[in-house]
């Protein structure tokens, strides 16, 4: 889209959340059908899946994101904090191409989405995995139905499929429910499908908006530990909006023991130990404040700041 022809904050209706995106990458899919895009970042491995460079948007009510600009490097979760309206699911909505901002660039997975057609974009979006904050579950569809949306409307194989949603269930604790409908499932259990649905397939990339929002501490927990294993066991890279600084230090402290399937406690918020690789760490966070990024940085470094604000929003926060 050009400048000429984009959108203002002026002329742009407030969007609105879609009732459900079910947006995967799908393995199954033969050469011809599957869309070429994994192949731009397979030549540049280490690569940024994620970058965002200076991008601006705004509404009716004013600029809501002002020139912010970061990455997302394979294998790392990016958490996204901040008060309510601060903008932290307008970022994985740009990021997912559901909208365009009116200014900068947004690249993932070496594709940048402000030029990429709209019919690119559908195709894009199967290369992602998407966690709302309700699930975003059909009500008249069991739990399996749910999983394999994607799986079914690609034409898998049954006998695939029912592979496939069991596996994952089992992976997210849920395989007894695989009849059930959400109505007969708690919040938390609700959650646990959705991961399940994002991960069917194995994106390079998910999107978890407000995974524990609503959901009691034991709850919560159980859901972080379920992202920090898909981390860990698929190397899938993460957005993660959140107002709970319990997430980030959960995501940031711990990891899953190679072989072994236990959670184990680490140092180096989340960096592999040097025999198993390395690497920067895993988690970090963005603290959205007034249409930028007020902080960046680890963990570590969000307790160790003497920043006045930031220690208010830790106290306050959930």
């Amino acid at each position: 889209m050009s400048a000429g022809n984009r959108p203002t904050a002026a002329t742009r209706p407030k969007p609105l959340l879609p009732v459900v995106v079910i947006s995967i990458y799908n393995r199954f899919m033969t050469p011809q059908s599957r869309p070429a895009l994994g192949e731009a970042m397979a030549n540049h491995p280490g690569e940024p899946l994620i970058v965002f460079e200076d991008v601006r948007i705004g509404f009716d009510e004013g600029e809501v994101l002002r020139g912010i600009s970061f990455e997302v490097r394979p294998g790392e979760t990016k958490v996204l904090l901040g008060e309510s309206g601060s903008g932290k699911t307008l970022i994985m909505k740009l990021a997912a191409g559901l909208i365009q901002p009116d200014a900068g660039r947004i690249s993932v997975m070496g594709h940048d989405l402000v030029e990429m057609p709209e019919k690119e974009l559908l195709d894009f979006r199967r290369h992602l995995g998407f966690v709302f904050q309700e699930g975003a579950l059909f009500d008249s569809q069991t739990v399996a139905e749910n999983v394999c949306f994607r799986l079914r409307e690609e034409g898998v194989a049954e006998e695939e499929i029912d592979r496939r949603v069991r596996e994952v269930l089992s992976f997210v604790e849920m395989e007894s429910a695989v009849d059930k409908y959400p109505a007969e499932l708690s919040g938390g259990m609700r959650r646990r499908v959705s991961i399940a649905r994002a991960l069917v397939d194995r994106p390079r990339v998910v999107f978890y908006d407000s995974p524990t929002a609503g959901l009691d501490p034991v709850t919560s927990q159980t859901i972080i530990l379920l992202i920090l294993r898909g981390r860990d066991t698929q190397g899938v890279t993460s957005l993660l909006a959140t107002h709970r600084i319990q997430d980030v230090f959960g995501l940031a402290n711990f990891r899953l023991e190679p072989g072994t399937d236990r959670i184990v406690r680490v140092d180096g918020n989340g960096r592999r130990p040097a025999h198993q690789g390395g690497g920067p760490p895993s988690t970090n966070v963005l603290l959205l404040r007034d249409g930028r990024f007020y902080f960046e940085g680890s963990a570590d470094e969000v307790l160790r700041s003497s920043d006045e604000y930031l220690k208010k929003f830790l106290v306050s926060a959930e």
